[in-house]
């Protein structure tokens, strides 16, 4: 492809709405153009890139056994209704409705369809195990979509749904798309992690995540080699502190601490550290008000707190009101010691000695307090995320924590929307079985974004070689100057391209700072200078994107180089 033939426009300024990486150099590098808040045009740099995503993942998904569909990407609300979902999805589903004033959503995902589908054309157990999936645009209405690709309205996902007769055949099928995510993630070229994940809006008995990681990533991986353990910060457990708590060093106080309503402020006019704090959140229940105490550096799981008994659904901080009539205080002084509703502690609290909490009254702290003297020894329970340095659950080792970016996510739905919506077959017995589903959604338009995150440098994009544009770029010096490299240059681009190489010829009269700056923003693996000089030695400029100098080789090298690395 010729440059001055293929459209592109670079930027040289970093667009002001860019707040990561990977939106910003997807803008700058002309992968992409904003249409409306979430929206993006894709152009041809940046589908060429997305194309080679979608060939990688189809090949697998055929090779797994998964047979392709297309199905609609606006949805009777009907469907919706017999789950239950309609209601439940909140304002993230765009509703609307036709000229006969039916309702019809724009579907974020397809478990509602593929089940009707399967209810349909599903009859006997022998049509079974059965896989369908599907390449296709969704839409999430996000509250605030940011981050380019990463978090848009409109994106492109590979979601595909497995039916079985049982668990152990669902089983089967999860292990079957967990080997081809696998492959299919080792072919892009990217470093990830799979973690054990909560399943959320889809449902079901287990889920697993596909982490890009990346320092930028949204998501907190908490894993050790030691265990084989991976999960996402969200579900990772603590366990129970083992050994004797230590004994008491000072007596119980109640001092003055004024304005001292948060552990921040707390620690400052004491000066302690967090850890020798306790912090009680209130919380609504379903019969009332609830307590729950962690150390003061220790961040409240919303997923875990989500499952304690008595806490509403979803998680819900208490209000002010809640809070002074549950405590006698104003928010910011709560704490453990006469407080009269349910309280549950988390586990590492348990371990705690000569600690600081709140007194239930503004301005006051109680210092020096201890279990089984001033509180009862708590029976405590899960509640917080994970910290480095965590034991494992196995405990054969300490946890680490990454950052990652969420690319994939396979679920076991189990019956979860079979059954809402009667979809069965005849059993070998001739009896009605409820079929068992997977769920498996890879998020196409993300990995690009991705990738980016995972592979950039100050200059630009640096593509892993499975995902580039282009194999190669061809920068010729001055050669709408020199005859000699002009006629050098084309000659070189048939020959590359006749190797079956992907070629990016930028034949553009611009200066070489200009080319090379855009080559580097681009992040073609492989670059090529001619140049008058280099002609007479014989010799081409070669440079790879992740090399920080470049090499002068002699012709039918660099062509083998390009070739070999390109093409292997």
């Amino acid at each position: 492809m010729r440059f001055t033939r293929f459209g592109l426009t670079t930027l040289r300024d970093t667009p002001s709405e860019a707040e990561i990486v990977s939106h910003q150099l997807m803008l700058k590098a002309g992968l992409i153009r904003r249409l409306a808040s979430g929206l993006f045009t894709w152009m041809p740099l940046g589908l060429r890139v997305l194309r080679k995503v979608e060939r990688i993942v189809r090949e697998e998904m055929d090779r797994a056994g998964a047979l392709e569909v297309v199905m609609p990407a606006v949805q009777p609300a009907e469907l919706w209704r017999e789950t239950g979902r309609w209601d439940k999805y909140g304002h993230l589903l765009l509703r609307m409705t036709d000229r006969h004033d039916r309702d019809f959503c724009f579907g974020p995902t397809h478990e509602e369809v593929i089940t009707d589908i399967a209810r349909r054309e599903l009859r006997s157990y022998k049509q079974l195990p059965v896989n369908f999936y599907q390449v296709q645009v969704k839409f999430r209405d996000e509250i605030r979509p940011r981050f380019g690709v990463m978090r848009a309205r409109e994106f492109m996902m590979k979601d595909a749904y497995s039916f079985d007769t049982d668990q152990a055949g669902l089983e089967e099928s999860y292990r079957k798309m967990h080997n081809a995510y696998v492959a299919i993630f080792e072919r892009l070229g990217l470093g990830f992690r799979v973690v054990d994940a909560d399943s959320g809006e889809i449902g079901g008995s287990r889920s697993q995540e596909f982490m890009v990681l990346a320092d930028s990533g949204e998501d907190g991986i908490a894993w050790c080699d030691e265990d084989n353990y991976a999960s996402n910060v969200e579900t990772a457990a603590t366990s129970p502190r083992e050994g004797i708590t230590p004994a008491p060093t000072r007596d119980l106080e109640k001092i003055s601490t004024p304005n001292c309503k948060t552990i921040e402020n707390l620690v400052a006019f004491l000066d302690i550290t967090a850890e020798q704090t306790l912090k009680t959140l209130i919380v609504d229940g379903d019969d009332g008000p609830i307590a729950l105490v962690l150390r003061g550096d220790h961040e409240l799981n919303a997923i875990k707190a989500d499952r304690i008994p008595g806490v509403a659904e979803p998680l819900t901080m208490a209000g002010p009101a809640t809070i002074q009539k549950a405590t006698g205080s104003v928010p910011g002084y709560a704490g453990p010691i006469g407080l009269d509703i349910p309280i549950f502690y988390d586990h590492a609290t348990a371990a705690m000695s000569d600690f600081v909490i709140g007194a239930n009254e503004a301005d006051m702290h109680y210092v020096g307090v201890n279990f089984g003297r001033d509180v009862d020894v708590p029976e405590t329970v899960d509640l917080r995320n994970v910290i480095e340095g965590d034991p494992t659950p196995g405990g054969k080792g300490t946890l680490k924590i990454a950052r990652g970016i969420e690319v994939g996510h396979i679920f076991q739905l189990g019956t979860v929307y079979s059954e809402s919506m009667n979809a069965t077959v005849q059993d070998k017995d001739g009896k009605d079985a409820t079929m068992a589903m997977g769920c498996y959604g890879i998020g196409v338009t993300r990995i690009v974004g991705a990738a980016i995150e995972q592979n950039h440098d100050e200059k630009g994009i640096i593509w892993p070689e499975p995902l580039a544009p282009f194999d190669v770029i061809l920068v010729p010096i001055n050669m709408h100057r020199s005859d000699t490299v002009r006629e050098a240059s084309e000659a070189l681009y048939e020959e590359l391209q006749s190797m079956g190489l992907d070629v990016l010829f930028d034949d553009r009269d611009a200066r070489p700072g200009v080319k090379f700056a855009d080559a580097e923003l681009i992040g073609i693996p492989h670059r090529l200078v001619v140049s008058e000089r280099g002609l007479e030695a014989g010799e081409l400029e070669y440079r790879h994107r992740r090399d920080d100098e470049s090499r002068m080789m002699k012709r039918d090298d660099a062509l083998d180089l390009v070739k070999d690395s390109s093409l292997s």
